[in-house]
């Protein structure tokens, strides 16, 4: 034996071999000196390892900010750091049984379960005592209706939510009823199923024009485009048919046939709203966001508008007229094809054009101050740079509201109809650069309308498991109108069950909720008799296509009638809604 581990040690080795021979000696060698370390609290260890029984050893990652916050947690365990007894054991989990047991009778905060987060952690709680609630956390007994435009919306139940598996006669009548403006739940035709089920896959449905499969149209800004080139044939026939398209849908508005649509262009989103919405007895449309281009485009075309959102002296005088410092800008036309997509590098050519405007809104206070500062002895070059300075101040005041909440546009009565008739002709509405060069803007709407193609959100149903209870998720993708979130929510109503809803909005359409709602606070601040100009308007749009209970939220004029919603909640014990906005 010897031999051979002689003659072993012997053989030839290859540098790996010795490197690896190495590696493990030092490891030996480490692992020896810590077995041979002596322990820590004799009198034989260094000083550098000398540690007193019952002081605890430095964290060194501990953060400073933290180490002198002493403040131990309202149910802390015992320190189990020291060798601890058999007894003490059993002394620790009898606390932490207790501490478990204290904690599960906790009072369930409601606010808290606007996130589905809290709402799975908070599982045990839902059938706990309710706390006191202050004016803000009680529930309504209605949900504000939201107008921005959604594209994720997800429902959490601990029971089944329906429409996550449909029968072949449920996605029959869900079609059927949809497109037949028909209400499911109070219907008298015979052979449809008035199941939950179906009522729910209609309310999933919306038409849309134009529809091109490969284009995502809706956000418009979808990074899933893929960069296609289209012919100048194929431009002037998509041209064509969408005129026709928005032309019809725009008089089924105007007739109150339709209660709402949506434009969705590439820089900007106009809500067109029959008479009888929102406390409004015209037809009206709000336009968000917007540049200084596009507004002083819209002057040019004698298109008066106000700014319900914009932070003056006077909010009631907020119209085109107000904004008499406008200057005159390159065209809205040049403006969209040069930039394409993006609205916050619109371009504006500010030498000269300033100067046209100022002369043109204010020529006799430039006049005066002229002459008043020669009649002081002022150079006519030093003149020249105030102008400018000035000019350049009022181009930048003007600008810094562009593309934000405070840029929406309220359009109203016989302006709408120019309105259309400049996004109906305007080049400008359609970019020629981009992924979407030559496809004109998206029309979205609750009814059926020429060249519009039925469209379905996608539903993905799955369960959720925490502390082994099942959750029922349902998540909708696509593009969630107004109207879908009140169905839904009756919907579920129905059950008498607790559930939670989160919604992602479109960014760039929340102001139309905040518009909306700040044109109903000016409506009760000037104490007009609305109410029954409201139950006017609402029998008016009977035949619009919508449910009568989904026409009441829609035609509502309380404090409470618009909301931009971000998370809603529904509790089974008082029957109403609790929502958090999106601020």
């Amino acid at each position: 034996m010897s031999n051979a581990k002689k003659s072993d040690d012997n053989a030839w080795k290859t540098p790996n071999e010795i490197i690896r021979l190495q590696r493990l000696k030092q490891k030996q060698k480490a692992l020896q000196a810590r077995l041979e370390r002596p322990a820590y609290n004799t009198r034989n260890s260094p000083s550098k390892f000398k540690i007193a029984p019952s002081e605890k050893r430095k964290n060194p990652f501990l953060d400073e900010r933290f180490a002198s916050n002493k403040k131990k947690p309202r149910h802390s365990l015992p320190d189990t750091t020291e060798y601890v007894s058999e007894d003490s054991v059993f002394n620790l989990l009898a606390n932490a049984n207790e501490i478990v047991a204290t904690t599960s009778k906790a009072p369930l905060n409601k606010k808290e379960l606007n996130s589905f987060a809290n709402l799975i952690n908070q599982t045990d709680e839902f059938d706990a005592d309710p706390v006191e609630q202050t004016d803000e956390e009680k529930p309504t007994s209605h949900v504000p209706i939201d107008w921005s435009l959604k594209t994720k919306l997800r429902l959490l139940s601990k029971n089944p939510i329906p429409g996550s598996r449909l029968k072949c006669n449920e996605e029959a009548s869900g079609i059927t009823g949809f497109v037949r403006c028909a209400d499911l739940k109070s219907s008298e035709t015979t052979g449809l199923d008035i199941s939950p089920a179906a009522r729910f896959h209609q309310s999933t449905m919306y038409w849309q024009h134009p529809h091109l499969p490969w284009l995502t149209l809706f956000p418009r800004m979808s990074k899933a485009n893929i960069g296609c080139t289209i012919g100048e044939a194929e431009r002037k026939a998509l041209a064509q048919d969408w005129g026709d398209s928005f032309r019809a849908l725009f008089q089924l508005v105007r007739s109150l046939q339709c209660p709402y649509f949506y434009v969705c262009a590439n820089l900007f989103t106009v809500l067109f709203r029959a008479a009888g919405i929102g406390g409004k007895v015209e037809t009206h449309a709000l336009l968000t966001p917007t540049s200084r281009g596009l507004r002083s485009a819209l002057k040019e075309e004698d298109i008066e508008f106000t700014m319900p959102l914009k932070k003056t002296s006077s909010d009631a005088q907020n119209k085109s007229l107000d904004s008499g410092n406008d200057t005159q800008s390159n065209s809205f036309s040049n403006l969209s094809e040069e930039n394409g997509a993006e609205t916050s590098t619109d371009a504006i050519n500010t030498s000269g054009n300033n100067d046209e405007g100022l002369e043109a809104d204010n020529s006799d206070e430039e006049e005066d101050e002229e002459k008043w500062l020669e009649s002081m002895g002022v150079d006519k070059s030093e003149i020249k740079k105030i102008r400018t300075t000035h000019a350049r101040r009022v181009h930048n005041e003007e600008c810094a509201e562009d593309s934000t909440d405070q840029s929406i546009l309220l359009i109203e009565g016989v302006e709408c109809q120019a309105l259309f008739n400049f996004l109906l002709n305007a080049k400008s509405t359609t970019t020629k650069v981009g992924r979407l060069a030559g496809i004109p803007p998206t029309l979205i709407a609750p009814v059926a309308f020429p060249g519009a193609t039925l469209r379905n959100n996608q539903i993905r149903a799955s369960i959720v498991r925490e502390q082994n209870i099942d959750f029922h998720s349902m998540e909708i993708k696509g593009v969630i109108l107004p109207h879908t979130l009140q169905y839904l929510c009756n919907l579920m109503k129905e059950s008498k069950d607790q559930f939670s809803m989160t919604t992602v909005n479109f960014s760039s359409t929340n102001a139309l909720s905040k518009a909306a709602q700040k044109i109903i606070d000016d409506l009760n601040k000037e104490n007009k008799e609305v109410t029954a100009e409201t139950v006017f308007g609402r029998e008016n749009l009977s035949d619009c296509g919508l449910p009568p209970c989904l026409l009441e939220s829609l035609c509502r004029i309380g404090n409470d009638a618009v909301r931009t919603i971000e998370r809603m909640y529904f509790d089974k014990e008082s029957g109403g809604y609790i929502w958090s906005e999106k601020k």
